[in-house]
Order: C-alpha cells, then sequence, then structure tokens
C-alpha cells in the first residue's frame, strides 16, 4: 500500500513537473529542465556537503557565463559553479544562523587574517566607492568565491584523500576543455595564433586565463611525479598530463603564462636550495639598482624591439619586451598608467571596487593610447592584480592583498622545511610553485573575479592552510564541528 501511495506521489509531481517545464518552454525559458538537478543538489547539500562541494569544482571548467545565454542579463556570472558558490555561501550565513561558529585557529591563522583584513577593506571602500552598486556587488561575488573555496574549504582539507580529489576534480573536466581548445586549434593549425585567443571560448574567456590556469596545474602534476603512487597507471596518467598541460600551455601563446612557469622554476631552486635570505634581499636589491642605473639602455633597447607576437613560437617570446609597437603590451602600459592616476586622485579609498573598468577611459593619455584602446574604455580591466587594486580601493587595498601573498608563501615554505612526510613535503612545494604561477601571472593580467582562476588560488591557499593547522594530529579532533550540518 504505501508503495502505491508513493507511485502515485512520484507520478504526480512529475506530471507538475512536465506541465511546468511545458509552460517555460512554451514562453521560451528553458531553464526548468535544471529544476530536478536543483532539487538533487538542495538535497546532497543536507546529506553530503562534500559531494556538492566536488561537484561545483568538476562543473567550474565547464561553466559558461549567464550573458552568452541571456545577453542583456544584469548579472555576469559563470553557470552553474557561481550559483553553486553562492548557495554554499549561504550554507555558511545558515550555519551562523543556527549558533555554529568558525574555529579559533583557522580565524587566528595569520593568512586568514590577512584575507579577513582584506575583505574588510573592500568592503570600507565599497561604502566610499563612486558607484555603490558596482562594488557591492564585486565584494559578494568575492565573498562566494573565499568563503567556500577557502573557509569551507579548509574543514574539508583535513581529510588528505580529500586534497587529492578537489585536485583531480578540477583537472579531469579541464583536462576535457584542453581536449575541445585542442581540437579546434589543431583543426586551423597549431601555429595560427589568431587562432589561439578563442578556441578555447565558451569556457574559458580568451588564451591568457586558460593560459594561467594551465601554468598553475603544471607544478602539481610535476611535483606528483614524485609521489608514492597507489598503481602504475596513475603515473601513466600523471605523465601523460603533465606532457599534454606543457603541450597546451606552449599553444596558448599566453606569454604571461610562459614566464611565470620558467620563473617558478628559479624559484623553486632558491627554495630548494635554501639560499640564505639576506643572500637574496641583497641579490634583489642589487638588481633593483641596476635596473635604474641602466634603466634608460634597458628601455631604449625595448623601444627597439619591434618583433609583434607571432605564430612563430620563438618570435612571441622575443615580442614579451616589445613596447614599441606590440598592441598587447603597449595597452597593458595605458591601463596601467590610468590607474596610477586614478590612484594618485584617490589614494586611500580608491573609486571603489569593481569600478575600473568603468572609470578609467577619462585617465587615458593620448600619448598611451592603441589601436585596440576606446573612447569609453569599456573593454577590460587593470590587467594586474596589484595595480588594479591600487585605484579601486588605494594603498590598503594592494597591501592587504599582497600581505595574503606573502603570508601564504612563508607558511608554505615553513611546512616545506619542517614536514618529515616526503609526500607532504612535495605536496606543499608543488601547491605553492602553482601559486607563486599566479603570483607572477598577477603583475600582467587580473582573473580573480572569475571562476576559473578563483577555485585553485583560493583552494591551493586553503590547502596550504589545512596542512599547517593539522599538521599535528591532536589538531584533527579541534576542527569538527563547522564542517558538519
Amino acid at each position: 500500500m504505501d508503495i502505491l501511495k508513493n507511485n502515485k506521489l512520484l507520478f504526480s509531481v512529475s506530471v507538475i513537473y512536465i506541465l511546468i517545464n511545458v509552460t517555460l518552454i512554451y514562453f521560451d525559458i528553458y531553464f526548468g529542465v535544471l529544476i530536478p538537478f536543483i532539487f538533487l543538489i538542495v538535497w546532497y547539500a543536507f546529506t553530503d556537503l562534500k559531494l556538492v562541494f566536488l561537484t561545483s569544482i568538476f562543473f567550474t571548467p565547464f561553466s559558461i557565463l549567464f550573458t552568452e545565454f541571456v545577453p542583456n542579463a544584469p548579472i555576469d556570472v559563470s553557470i552553474p559553479s557561481e550559483a553553486l558558490f553562492a548557495g554554499f555561501l549561504l550554507i555558511f550565513i545558515l550555519k551562523f544562523s543556527i549558533g555554529k561558529t568558525i574555529n579559533k585557529e583557522i580565524i587566528r591563522h595569520p593568512v586568514s587574517v590577512a584575507i579577513l583584513i582584506n575583505l574588510l577593506w573592500i568592503f570600507v571602500t565599497s561604502i566610499t566607492s563612486t558607484m555603490p552598486v558596482v562594488s557591492f556587488k564585486f565584494l559578494l561575488s568575492r565573498l562566494w568565491f573565499v568563503v567556500p573555496l577557502y573557509f569551507l574549504a579548509i574543514y574539508f582539507f583535513k581529510d588528505k584523500k580529500f586534497i587529492k580529489k578537489f585536485i583531480w576534480a578540477y583537472i579531469v573536466a579541464f583536462t576535457l576543455v584542453i581536449f575541445y581548445s585542442l581540437y579546434n586549434h589543431i583543426s586551423v593549425g597549431l601555429f595560427v595564433k589568431r587562432i589561439s585567443q578563442s578556441v578555447m571560448k565558451p569556457f574559458y574567456n580568451d588564451h591568457t586565463s586558460y593560459g594561467a590556469v594551465l601554468a598553475m596545474f603544471i607544478p602539481v602534476l610535476t611535483g606528483w611525479l614524485f609521489m608514492k603512487k597507489e598503481n602504475k597507471s596513475f603515473e601513466i596518467i600523471n605523465f601523460f598530463l603533465l606532457i599534454l598541460f606543457l603541450f597546451a600551455v606552449t599553444f596558448s601563446y599566453s606569454r604571461a603564462a610562459w614566464i611565470s612557469v620558467a620563473a617558478v622554476s628559479v624559484v623553486f631552486i632558491i627554495i630548494k636550495l635554501k639560499i640564505n635570505r639576506y643572500i637574496l634581499i641583497f641579490s634583489g636589491i642589487t638588481l633593483i639598482a641596476v635596473f635604474f642605473m641602466f634603466q634608460f639602455q634597458i628601455l631604449d633597447s625595448m623601444k627597439k624591439n619591434r618583433q609583434d607576437s607571432s605564430g612563430d613560437l620563438e618570435k612571441h617570446v622575443s615580442s614579451v619586451t616589445n613596447i614599441a609597437t606590440d598592441a598587447s603590451n603597449l595597452e597593458r602600459i595605458n591601463r596601467w598608467n590610468s590607474a596610477f592616476k586614478m590612484f594618485e586622485e584617490k589614494p586611500v579609498f580608491g573609486f571603489g571596487p569593481g569600478t575600473y573598468m568603468f572609470q578609467y577611459a577619462p585617465y587615458q593619455m593620448s600619448y598611451d593610447r592603441t589601436i585596440i584602446s576606446t573612447d569609453f574604455g569599456d573593454v577590460g580591466n587593470a590587467h594586474s592584480e596589484y595595480i588594479g587594486p591600487l585605484a579601486e580601493s588605494g594603498i590598503l587595498g594592494t597591501l592587504t592583498f599582497l600581505a595574503i601573498i606573502i603570508l601564504t608563501i612563508v607558511t608554505g615554505i615553513k611546512i616545506y622545511y619542517r614536514a618529515e612526510d616526503k609526500d607532504m613535503k612535495i605536496l606543499v612545494i608543488s601547491l605553492l610553485m602553482g601559486l607563486i604561477t599566479y603570483y607572477i601571472h598577477g603583475f600582467l593580467n587580473n582573473f580573480l573575479n572569475t571562476d576559473k582562476a578563483s577555485v585553485p588560488f583560493w583552494g591551493f591557499t586553503a590547502i596550504i592552510v589545512a596542512i599547517d593547522l593539522f599538521h599535528e594530529p591532536k589538531k584533527l579532533s579541534q576542527i569538527d564541528n563547522f564542517s558538519k550540518v
């Protein structure tokens, strides 16, 4: 009898859903097909939160901007990943409402403190913003990345196996996007540079964001080659994935990605050799002094370089220092100079988080403008994770972000030097090197307003902090409360 009642209920619900969906389709609304999946996600959110979290990570490389479906939509978020992260933010808030608290060890960790101060300053400068609505939207999007991918994820990462699940969830999905991109590229020609900027669409905006994420995972895949393997087949898969990622980053034609991968190799050698910090500081000061002593000769040499970006890999590398004719390089300088002028006008509070792209147009100088500049300044951001915040949130916007980076590096190196377990050392240094590729990339681009880069950026940071917090066995039992629904 109970089975009959259950069947009747299931039949009734199915009929109602079909009627609703048919009505929506009649009015050209096709999102009704997602209703069962939404109910499924909500169900698992209360029964298996970790599974929903991994699902959101897996779908991130496949997510597509909402404006691809609705061109004039008032919001421009990635579907379904950002919707899922927003849901995690809501769950996090609900947990607080029922009396859950974040463990004090997590809050007191130096990296967490830096993140909280950065978020607080973004909130303050959103209040003082020249465009408060834009700034509070920016703050909201930053929260739905940081809260799930850092604060909530730390609880999940106390399980070492879950760390690998997190990384592999992204890698597996991203690998499919890589095959899709390479197929599109090869169909036209690998050495046809112009097509490299769009082969990854609609999943990634352009070749620079695609290249940045590729660069972040290359050190991780490299490190895993030296870790203990559960079986031989995993080692073979790991090796071929590394080759695939290296091949993909090469033909992404992202010069910033190439620079970051090359530079992080030098950083790794420095950390591995435990070069004295005073020697590094002295070397850094010497390099800066040499630059200023010979700055005119260096700039003159760069201006004489007229090699534009090219399908020829050697020539494309050579174009990195071309500030005479390369439109991409020149437009970056235009954006940076505009940001500096904005900073000079509002050095403390800035123009407001997320407002640069709406405000920089009047600050473009005629001698800085390029063939890809626009009168309205409506084609993007400041192209720097460090200069952009100067214009948007003032000096503290950049300093608080730099604090997150410096403290993450210090934490990672500290764990690497003290860890006795070889696999743990390799894991930490691999993740740190992956993050450093983005720190370097951040001088030339900024993608932390996107889900594609935010997932590995905040996720890798959370893993390093989780390892630091849970390094001693006695700490494992202390940080349990909040992650239980």
